[in-house]
């Protein structure tokens, strides 16, 4: 069992700090509040439980973002949720609490590894290096996965990105 090694003040601390990135992150995967506020929850008791020791605020966000992209494809994976339709909850579905232009539509709509990778280039400003070591995975596969969400957004909005 795990002990807690942060004080309350801190552990609001940094909620306070990525709670909204975090929320972008889980709404991105789940396409519903209810399902995203669960996913955020998580995240938070991940980093409670963890008793992780972060270098920087930067690599605490990032430590953020990876666990709540995993958590949300492992949750996605569950096969209660393959059996579900989205047509089954569309009067339950409520607009996420921000504003999804074209843009933000298309990624939403990119497979999961580039979703992420995308967010963190575009969003959170963080560099195919740091997003790599991030997803422990090698650099060029932040560069394909980047690559690939390009083209697949140009062929979508046109224009170049």
């Amino acid at each position: 069992m795990h002990t807690l090694q942060r004080t309350g003040k801190e552990i609001t601390e940094v909620y306070d700090r990525h709670v909204d990135t975090v929320y972008r992150i889980c709404f991105s995967f789940m396409k519903n509040t209810a399902d995203t506020e669960d996913m955020v929850q998580e995240t938070f008791l991940r980093l409670l439980s963890a008793g992780k020791k972060f270098q920087s605020v930067e690599h605490e966000k990032a430590w953020l973002i990876v666990t709540a992209s995993n958590l949300c494809k492992d949750a996605l994976k569950k096969w209660w949720r393959m059996n579900e339709s989205i047509e089954d909850y569309a009067g339950e579905l409520q607009a996420p609490p921000f504003r999804i232009d074209s843009t933000l539509d298309a990624i939403l709509e990119l497979p999961e590894d580039q979703k992420t990778v995308v967010y963190m280039y575009y969003y959170e400003g963080y560099s195919t290096k740091e997003i790599a070591s991030a997803m422990r995975c090698p650099p060029a596969t932040v560069r394909s996965r980047l690559s690939r969400a390009r083209q697949q957004l140009k062929s979508k909005l046109g224009g170049d990105f």
